[in-house]
Protein backbone atom coordinates (compact mmCIF):
# COMPACT_ATOMS: atom_id res chain seq x y z
CA UNK A 1 0.00 0.00 0.00
CA UNK A 2 1.07 3.78 -0.74
CA UNK A 3 2.48 5.48 2.58
CA UNK A 4 0.14 7.84 3.83
CA UNK A 5 2.45 11.39 3.44
CA UNK A 6 3.15 11.60 -0.28
CA UNK A 7 6.53 13.27 -1.33
CA UNK A 8 5.90 16.90 -1.96
CA UNK A 9 8.44 18.23 -4.33
CA UNK A 10 9.65 16.85 -7.57
CA UNK A 11 13.55 15.64 -7.26
CA UNK A 12 15.87 16.79 -9.76
CA UNK A 13 16.01 14.32 -12.19
CA UNK A 14 12.12 15.09 -12.81
CA UNK A 15 12.38 18.76 -13.93
CA UNK A 16 12.14 19.48 -17.76
CA UNK A 17 12.08 22.78 -19.89
CA UNK A 18 8.66 23.36 -21.39
CA UNK A 19 8.06 22.84 -25.44
CA UNK A 20 8.70 25.69 -27.20
CA UNK A 21 10.05 26.01 -31.14
CA UNK A 22 8.65 26.69 -34.58
CA UNK A 23 8.74 22.69 -34.88
CA UNK A 24 6.46 22.65 -31.81
CA UNK A 25 4.53 25.31 -33.29
CA UNK A 26 3.92 23.68 -36.72
CA UNK A 27 3.07 20.17 -34.99
CA UNK A 28 0.43 21.89 -32.79
CA UNK A 29 -1.06 24.30 -35.38
CA UNK A 30 -1.01 21.15 -38.10
CA UNK A 31 -3.19 19.21 -35.23
CA UNK A 32 -5.46 22.00 -33.97
CA UNK A 33 -6.60 22.95 -37.38
CA UNK A 34 -8.25 19.76 -38.40
CA UNK A 35 -9.56 19.13 -34.98
CA UNK A 36 -6.94 16.58 -33.88
CA UNK A 37 -6.42 15.34 -30.65
CA UNK A 38 -2.22 14.83 -29.53
CA UNK A 39 -2.32 12.88 -26.13
CA UNK A 40 1.11 14.98 -25.98
CA UNK A 41 -1.21 17.97 -24.87
CA UNK A 42 -4.05 16.16 -23.16
CA UNK A 43 -2.24 13.46 -21.09
CA UNK A 44 0.44 16.70 -20.29
CA UNK A 45 3.17 13.86 -21.66
CA UNK A 46 6.39 15.30 -20.09
CA UNK A 47 8.12 14.37 -23.43
CA UNK A 48 6.61 16.43 -25.66
CA UNK A 49 9.47 18.71 -25.73
CA UNK A 50 11.57 15.94 -26.50
CA UNK A 51 9.93 14.16 -28.97
CA UNK A 52 7.95 17.61 -30.78
CA UNK A 53 11.20 19.01 -30.94
CA UNK A 54 12.47 16.05 -33.17
CA UNK A 55 9.21 16.10 -35.29
CA UNK A 56 7.31 13.02 -34.20
CA UNK A 57 3.94 12.99 -31.60
CA UNK A 58 1.14 10.89 -30.68
CA UNK A 59 -2.26 11.22 -32.03
CA UNK A 60 -5.22 10.22 -29.86
CA UNK A 61 -8.15 9.58 -32.07
CA UNK A 62 -12.42 9.39 -31.35
CA UNK A 63 -11.43 12.59 -29.76
CA UNK A 64 -10.35 13.80 -26.48
CA UNK A 65 -12.98 13.05 -23.87
CA UNK A 66 -12.75 9.57 -22.16
CA UNK A 67 -15.67 7.14 -20.82
CA UNK A 68 -13.52 6.56 -18.20
CA UNK A 69 -12.06 7.97 -14.90
CA UNK A 70 -8.62 6.60 -14.42
CA UNK A 71 -7.70 7.82 -11.72
CA UNK A 72 -3.63 8.00 -12.94
CA UNK A 73 -5.10 9.84 -16.36
CA UNK A 74 -5.61 13.80 -16.98
CA UNK A 75 -7.59 13.33 -20.24
CA UNK A 76 -10.87 14.48 -19.60
CA UNK A 77 -14.03 11.91 -18.83
CA UNK A 78 -17.82 11.94 -19.82
CA UNK A 79 -20.23 9.53 -19.97
CA UNK A 80 -21.64 10.40 -23.71
CA UNK A 81 -18.40 12.50 -25.26
CA UNK A 82 -19.65 13.61 -28.71
CA UNK A 83 -19.45 10.97 -31.81
CA UNK A 84 -16.16 10.40 -33.74
CA UNK A 85 -15.58 12.53 -36.58
CA UNK A 86 -16.16 10.75 -39.68
CA UNK A 87 -13.41 12.89 -41.00
CA UNK A 88 -10.91 12.18 -38.95
CA UNK A 89 -8.92 9.06 -40.70
CA UNK A 90 -8.69 11.62 -43.46
CA UNK A 91 -7.36 14.19 -41.53
CA UNK A 92 -5.27 12.06 -39.93
CA UNK A 93 -3.61 10.66 -42.58
CA UNK A 94 -3.25 14.08 -44.19
CA UNK A 95 -1.39 15.66 -41.08
CA UNK A 96 0.62 12.70 -40.73
CA UNK A 97 1.91 12.93 -44.76
CA UNK A 98 2.68 16.64 -43.65
CA UNK A 99 4.66 15.80 -41.09
CA UNK A 100 6.59 13.79 -43.26
CA UNK A 101 7.56 10.83 -40.58
CA UNK A 102 7.56 7.69 -41.02
CA UNK A 103 6.56 5.97 -37.92
CA UNK A 104 3.03 6.70 -36.09
CA UNK A 105 1.82 5.92 -33.03
CA UNK A 106 -2.15 5.90 -32.77
CA UNK A 107 -3.88 5.98 -29.13
CA UNK A 108 -7.29 6.11 -28.36
CA UNK A 109 -9.88 7.33 -25.58
CA UNK A 110 -12.05 4.58 -24.20
CA UNK A 111 -15.76 5.09 -25.45
CA UNK A 112 -17.71 2.47 -23.36
CA UNK A 113 -20.46 4.48 -25.00
CA UNK A 114 -20.92 3.71 -29.05
CA UNK A 115 -22.05 0.27 -29.30
CA UNK A 116 -18.71 -1.33 -30.96
CA UNK A 117 -16.50 0.60 -28.32
CA UNK A 118 -14.79 2.72 -31.53
CA UNK A 119 -13.52 -0.36 -33.24
CA UNK A 120 -14.26 0.46 -36.69
CA UNK A 121 -13.59 3.75 -36.24
CA UNK A 122 -10.29 2.94 -34.92
CA UNK A 123 -9.59 0.60 -38.17
CA UNK A 124 -10.48 3.32 -40.46
CA UNK A 125 -8.14 5.35 -39.00
CA UNK A 126 -5.06 2.76 -39.22
CA UNK A 127 -5.95 1.59 -43.13
CA UNK A 128 -6.68 5.59 -43.88
CA UNK A 129 -2.89 6.34 -42.52
CA UNK A 130 -1.70 3.42 -44.10
CA UNK A 131 -3.09 4.05 -47.68
CA UNK A 132 -2.11 7.34 -47.66
CA UNK A 133 1.31 7.19 -46.65
CA UNK A 134 2.73 3.88 -48.38
CA UNK A 135 5.73 2.97 -46.35
CA UNK A 136 4.70 4.45 -43.37
CA UNK A 137 4.65 1.99 -39.56
CA UNK A 138 1.28 2.08 -37.47
CA UNK A 139 2.29 1.39 -33.40
CA UNK A 140 -1.60 1.19 -31.75
CA UNK A 141 -1.90 1.59 -28.75
CA UNK A 142 -5.53 0.22 -27.54
CA UNK A 143 -8.01 0.09 -25.31
CA UNK A 144 -9.37 -3.31 -23.56
CA UNK A 145 -12.48 -3.30 -25.60
CA UNK A 146 -13.85 -4.81 -22.30
CA UNK A 147 -12.68 -8.05 -22.76
CA UNK A 148 -14.65 -8.20 -26.12
CA UNK A 149 -12.33 -9.92 -28.38
CA UNK A 150 -14.32 -9.86 -31.67
CA UNK A 151 -13.71 -5.99 -31.09
CA UNK A 152 -9.96 -6.26 -30.61
CA UNK A 153 -9.66 -8.21 -34.26
CA UNK A 154 -11.52 -5.88 -36.12
CA UNK A 155 -8.90 -3.05 -35.19
CA UNK A 156 -5.75 -5.91 -35.79
CA UNK A 157 -7.72 -6.88 -39.32
CA UNK A 158 -6.74 -3.12 -39.81
CA UNK A 159 -2.94 -4.59 -40.19
CA UNK A 160 -0.97 -2.54 -37.68
CA UNK A 161 2.73 -2.94 -37.47
CA UNK A 162 2.93 -2.98 -33.72
CA UNK A 163 -0.24 -3.54 -30.85
CA UNK A 164 0.18 -1.88 -27.99
CA UNK A 165 -2.13 -2.01 -24.99
CA UNK A 166 -1.35 -0.98 -20.75
CA UNK A 167 -1.33 -3.13 -17.86
CA UNK A 168 -0.55 0.18 -16.24
CA UNK A 169 0.10 -0.94 -13.11
CA UNK A 170 0.96 -4.12 -10.73
CA UNK A 171 -2.26 -5.92 -10.01
CA UNK A 172 -3.07 -5.09 -6.63
CA UNK A 173 -3.21 -1.59 -7.09
CA UNK A 174 -5.16 -2.16 -10.40
CA UNK A 175 -8.90 -1.58 -8.37
CA UNK A 176 -7.25 1.93 -7.30
CA UNK A 177 -5.63 3.41 -9.59
CA UNK A 178 -7.38 1.95 -12.75
CA UNK A 179 -11.54 2.39 -13.79
CA UNK A 180 -13.64 0.07 -12.34
CA UNK A 181 -14.47 -1.53 -16.06
CA UNK A 182 -10.56 -2.11 -16.55
CA UNK A 183 -8.97 -5.00 -14.82
CA UNK A 184 -5.17 -6.81 -14.69
CA UNK A 185 -6.21 -10.09 -16.05
CA UNK A 186 -8.57 -8.34 -19.36
CA UNK A 187 -5.27 -6.29 -20.19
CA UNK A 188 -3.48 -9.63 -19.85
CA UNK A 189 -6.11 -11.13 -22.06
CA UNK A 190 -6.21 -8.64 -24.57
CA UNK A 191 -2.57 -9.00 -25.04
CA UNK A 192 -2.48 -12.47 -25.04
CA UNK A 193 -5.30 -12.54 -28.11
CA UNK A 194 -3.42 -9.66 -30.04
CA UNK A 195 -0.31 -12.12 -29.86
CA UNK A 196 -2.56 -15.73 -30.87
CA UNK A 197 -4.59 -13.59 -33.42
CA UNK A 198 -1.16 -11.71 -35.05
CA UNK A 199 1.28 -13.81 -33.71
CA UNK A 200 4.21 -11.63 -36.29
CA UNK A 201 3.32 -8.72 -34.81
CA UNK A 202 5.02 -7.02 -32.21
CA UNK A 203 2.99 -6.80 -28.88
CA UNK A 204 3.66 -3.77 -25.88
CA UNK A 205 2.79 -2.76 -22.50
CA UNK A 206 3.88 -0.47 -19.89
CA UNK A 207 3.83 -0.26 -16.19
CA UNK A 208 3.35 3.50 -13.83
CA UNK A 209 5.85 2.74 -11.22
CA UNK A 210 5.97 5.21 -7.77
CA UNK A 211 2.03 4.10 -6.70
CA UNK A 212 3.43 1.62 -4.09
CA UNK A 213 3.60 -1.08 -5.57
CA UNK A 214 6.39 -3.52 -4.05
CA UNK A 215 9.86 -4.88 -6.11
CA UNK A 216 8.10 -8.96 -5.97
CA UNK A 217 4.87 -7.60 -7.27
CA UNK A 218 7.14 -5.40 -10.15
CA UNK A 219 8.61 -8.90 -10.61
CA UNK A 220 5.45 -10.68 -10.41
CA UNK A 221 4.17 -8.22 -13.19
CA UNK A 222 6.67 -8.70 -15.62
CA UNK A 223 6.29 -12.36 -15.23
CA UNK A 224 2.31 -12.20 -15.86
CA UNK A 225 3.26 -9.59 -18.98
CA UNK A 226 5.96 -11.87 -20.56
CA UNK A 227 4.09 -15.10 -20.88
CA UNK A 228 0.94 -13.42 -22.96
CA UNK A 229 4.19 -13.37 -25.58
CA UNK A 230 5.00 -9.16 -25.02
CA UNK A 231 7.78 -8.39 -26.84
CA UNK A 232 8.44 -4.58 -26.01
CA UNK A 233 7.64 -2.85 -22.05
CA UNK A 234 7.85 0.43 -21.20
CA UNK A 235 8.21 1.41 -17.10
CA UNK A 236 8.29 5.15 -16.61
CA UNK A 237 7.07 6.82 -13.23
CA UNK A 238 4.03 8.17 -12.56
CA UNK A 239 3.41 11.95 -11.82
CA UNK A 240 0.13 13.05 -10.43
CA UNK A 241 -1.21 16.11 -12.44
CA UNK A 242 -0.57 19.74 -11.13
CA UNK A 243 -2.93 20.49 -8.53
CA UNK A 244 -5.43 17.67 -8.97
CA UNK A 245 -6.99 16.36 -5.79
CA UNK A 246 -9.02 13.35 -7.79
CA UNK A 247 -5.87 12.05 -9.30
CA UNK A 248 -3.64 9.37 -7.23
CA UNK A 249 -0.90 11.16 -5.23
CA UNK A 250 2.95 9.75 -5.65
CA UNK A 251 3.92 7.17 -3.20
CA UNK A 252 7.31 7.24 -4.24
CA UNK A 253 9.73 8.81 -6.51
CA UNK A 254 12.39 6.02 -8.12
CA UNK A 255 15.65 7.78 -8.93
CA UNK A 256 17.38 7.21 -12.36
CA UNK A 257 19.39 4.16 -11.38
CA UNK A 258 16.11 1.90 -10.31
CA UNK A 259 15.08 1.89 -14.01
CA UNK A 260 18.32 0.91 -14.93
CA UNK A 261 18.13 -2.01 -12.45
CA UNK A 262 14.38 -2.87 -13.26
CA UNK A 263 15.40 -3.03 -17.51
CA UNK A 264 17.95 -5.51 -16.16
CA UNK A 265 15.89 -7.51 -14.52
CA UNK A 266 13.12 -6.93 -17.13
CA UNK A 267 15.30 -8.27 -19.95
CA UNK A 268 16.17 -11.20 -17.49
CA UNK A 269 12.26 -12.60 -17.60
CA UNK A 270 13.04 -12.62 -21.21
CA UNK A 271 11.57 -8.87 -22.90
CA UNK A 272 13.61 -7.89 -25.85
CA UNK A 273 13.35 -4.58 -26.04
CA UNK A 274 12.68 -2.47 -22.95
CA UNK A 275 12.74 1.32 -22.18
CA UNK A 276 12.98 2.29 -18.32
CA UNK A 277 13.29 6.03 -17.35
CA UNK A 278 11.13 8.50 -15.26
CA UNK A 279 10.26 10.04 -18.04
CA UNK A 280 9.79 7.11 -20.46
CA UNK A 281 5.84 6.35 -21.12
CA UNK A 282 4.52 4.19 -23.65
CA UNK A 283 5.23 6.11 -26.83
CA UNK A 284 8.33 7.50 -25.40
CA UNK A 285 10.71 7.91 -28.62
CA UNK A 286 8.73 4.53 -29.89
CA UNK A 287 10.60 3.82 -33.93
CA UNK A 288 13.97 3.83 -31.58
CA UNK A 289 12.43 1.92 -28.79
CA UNK A 290 11.19 -0.77 -31.35
CA UNK A 291 13.73 -0.82 -34.82
CA UNK A 292 12.17 -0.16 -37.77
CA UNK A 293 14.14 -2.47 -39.98
CA UNK A 294 13.01 -5.32 -37.50
CA UNK A 295 9.47 -3.75 -39.24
Amino acid sequence: MAPTAAPSALPPWLKVRLPAGPVVARLKEASRSRGLATVCEEARCPNMGECWGGGTATFMVMGDTCTRGCRFCSVATAARPPLPDPEEPSKLALTLKEMAVDYAVLTTVCRDDLADQGAAHLAACIREVKQFNPGLKVEMLLQDFRGETDLLEQVLDAGPDVVAHNVECVESLTSSVRDAKASYHQSLRILAHAKSYLPKTPTKTSLMLGLGETADEIFRAFEDIRSTGVEILTLGQYLRPTGSKHHLPVARFLPPEEFDRLAEMARSHGFPYVASAPFVRSSYRAAELFPKGHL
